[in-house]
């Protein structure tokens, strides 16, 4: 029980800071998918410390890079989702003992066992939730759209309005030492 404690630890340890912005690590960060030759699926993973809010920013920068990099300058969010997890960890508080037992079946002879043992007093169980972001997003420029995009659409963005914008928001991750 004592090497699940310790695991447990070291596996929270590993996640002690928000999923920086950049691309799909081990399941946490952006991704891509081109489903046409102007459409795209987007996503943003966070873990559990990287807050919705923070999730859904990073999605919509990327949808900018995304747009400005294929050389348009804005982009149409067709659909968006949230998706939420929510797992549950359980802390227990334990107090070390001894238990044991020693008898003696001849004056030359003893038999016995011991050992540690642990008693659980309290099991506290902490919802920990992580958010992905999804949005399909059809790129284009506005002097030349490739679809007719309706006027004053609130879905529409000017690609880099929003990378100038958010770029304060934009957390990186650490760069690695040698």
């Amino acid at each position: 029980m004592l090497v699940v404690l310790v695991a447990s630890s070291l596996v929270l340890a590993g996640c002690s800071t928000a999923t920086p912005y950049g691309p799909a690590l081990d399941g946490k960060g952006y991704s891509e998918l081109q489903t046409e030759s102007d459409r795209f699926r987007v996503s943003f993973s966070g873990n559990s410390l990287t807050p919705r809010e923070t999730v859904e920013t990073y999605l919509l920068y990327r949808a900018a890079e995304i747009t400005l990099q294929r050389g348009y300058d804005h982009f149409r969010m067709v659909d968006q989702d949230l998706e939420s997890t929510t797992n549950y960890y359980n802390t227990f508080d334990a107090a070390p003992g001894y238990y044991g037992f020693y008898g003696r079946r001849s004056l030359r002879h003893r038999h016995g066992f011991g050992g540690l043992s642990y008693s659980y007093s309290t099991v506290t169980s902490r919802p920990v939730t992580s958010y992905q972001a999804i949005a399909n997003i059809i790129v284009f420029s506005e002097n030349k759209p490739v679809r007719t995009m309706p006027e004053n659409d609130d879905r529409t963005y000017n690609a880099r309005d929003v990378i100038k914008r958010l770029e304060p928001l934009i957390v990186r991750p650490e760069p690695e030492a040698d």
